[in-house]
């Protein structure tokens, strides 16, 4: 295939910040921690916000679902666990505050078991319709598990409008720190790749790439194994750079396409899938298991016992760190996520979501350092964020207009097309935090249409 040359596809911009990954990518995926309680949130997808389906004493079964929304833009949550329903609450949310949960004590301390997943011979997903896998899909609440929480059934469909011909698998993992998609790609192949042909059939897609940074050659050479004699999914393996693995990025690697700015890839005929999602449509769709347990990479240099956890969703942040051992030094910040584009959390309660696949510690040293090196002085107009912005946008001048309170000039500058991965503020001389700075604007702007009469 030679338009597409292994290992030098890649994007305009990006950076090539410290990987991080050898703390964690050799430690196989193993059992979390036994839970007495979960809250399961009712928010843990981009859309419509789900409505408990339980009242606060109900017994409830491992599996069972709890919260549920009409909303086509929605997915239910189910309980990882039996027990009994003790509250119907708000919850710290790394992204929306506190939100509504679902709080479930365990019959008996419950430790996650590991599905085993094993195929004879080649899959076939061609005996499943595209209704009964998109169906599965719905009722099994799958959303996108790579950290944006769409709404897979959503994403999977067929959509007479906006047909969909290409499918781009993504393996890439830029973020530093994170390993959960790695393990899961070695140990869980042929998993991944039974959920990619479900959603091949689901689809309607007739091209199907699986993209792989070049940072990864054993989940390269297990892909491409697994895949050895068949002609119906090809590896693209791409350039190391972050954010290789955003979808706009990643669709401008592979097919040197571009998605309109505020448009959704299915705009151009692509769908763009996590590893971790698609081993979930398999695990929907074949074995009929909802999502309630992920994948977590728990990493960071303050951490005792990094590694890759198999976890109940609604397990909180810190009785996750305590099974790994909690910190070994005073630890400064807590991320939900990686370095880059992580959520800083105060309150360690906070529950682990869908789209949660990773936890990031990082020591006060790091920290002290950043904050010293990290002193802001005037912009000296170096142009180093426009070279590096994958979006092609001005962050300075984005910036500068939210600092100035000039809410319509930054909209001119495509605000909202900037997708926060952080690029511009890593490389800025000066230290002006220009993400921090987008993200302020774009709260203002949504308060702003907010308080606008309908």
């Amino acid at each position: 295939m030679e338009a597409y040359i292994k290992g030098r596809l890649s994007f305009r911009g990006g950076v090539h910040p410290p990987e991080k990954k050898g703390i964690t990518c050799e430690i196989a995926i193993q059992s979390g921690p036994a839970v007495k309680e979960v809250a399961v949130m009712l928010s843990q997808h981009i859309g419509a916000p789900c409505r408990a389906v339980v009242e606060k004493g109900a017994e409830v079964e491992a599996g069972q679902k709890v919260g549920d929304c009409d909303a086509f833009v929605s997915a239910p949550v189910h309980s990882p666990i039996a027990g009994k329903v003790k509250e119907i609450g708000l919850r710290s949310h790394a992204v929306l505050g506190r939100v509504q949960a679902v709080v479930i004590a365990a019959e008996a301390e419950t430790a996650p078991v590991q599905a085993a997943w094993e195929l004879n011979g080649d899959f076939d997903a061609s005996k499943y319709s595209s209704e009964q896998i998109c169906e599965a899909i719905r009722e099994a609440g799958l959303v996108g598990m790579g950290g944006a929480g769409f709404p897979t059934r959503v994403k999977v469909e067929p959509n007479a409008q906006m047909p969909k011909e290409t499918m781009i698998i993504n393996g890439c993992e830029c973020e530093p720190y994170i390993t959960c998609d790695y393990r899961m790609m070695l140990e869980r192949t042929s998993q991944i790749i039974a959920g990619v042909r479900l959603a091949k059939v689901a689809s309607g897609c007739s091209r199907v790439f699986f993209t792989i940074e070049d940072n990864k050659p054993a989940a390269i050479e297990a892909v491409s194994t697994a895949l050895r004699g068949s002609d119906d999914i090809e590896v693209a393996v791409v350039k190391t750079k972050y954010p290789q693995g955003g979808e706009r990025q990643l669709i401008n690697s592979v097919m040197k396409k571009h998605v309109p700015t505020g448009g959704i890839p299915p705009m151009i005929g692509v769908l763009v899938l996590n590893v971790a999602t698609t081993a979930a449509i398999a695990d929907a769709v074949v074995n009929g298991r909802a999502l309630t347990h992920r994948v977590v990479t728990v990493s960071g240099e303050a951490i005792a016992k990094p590694g890759n956890y198999y976890v109940a969703i609604g397990t909180s942040v810190g009785n996750l760190m305590e099974f790994c051992g909690g910190v070994t030094q005073k630890s400064a910040k807590v991320l939900m996520g990686g370095p880059m584009m992580g959520l800083a959390i105060a309150d360690l309660d906070t529950p682990l979501t869908k789209a949660s696949g990773a936890i990031t510690v990082l020591t006060k040293e790091q920290i002290g350092k950043a904050k010293f090196a990290r002193q802001q002085t005037p912009c000296i107009r170096c142009g180093r964020c426009l070279e590096v912005c994958p979006e092609n946008l001005n962050p300075t001048k984005i910036a500068h207009a939210v600092k100035s309170n000039l809410l319509d000039l930054a909209q001119s500058y495509y605000l909202s097309a900037c997708t926060e991965c952080g690029c511009c503020s890593y490389v800025c001389p000066a230290n002006i935090e220009l993400t921090g700075y987008i993200k302020t604007g774009k709260i203002f702007v949504a308060r702003q249409k907010k308080r606008m009469p309908q």
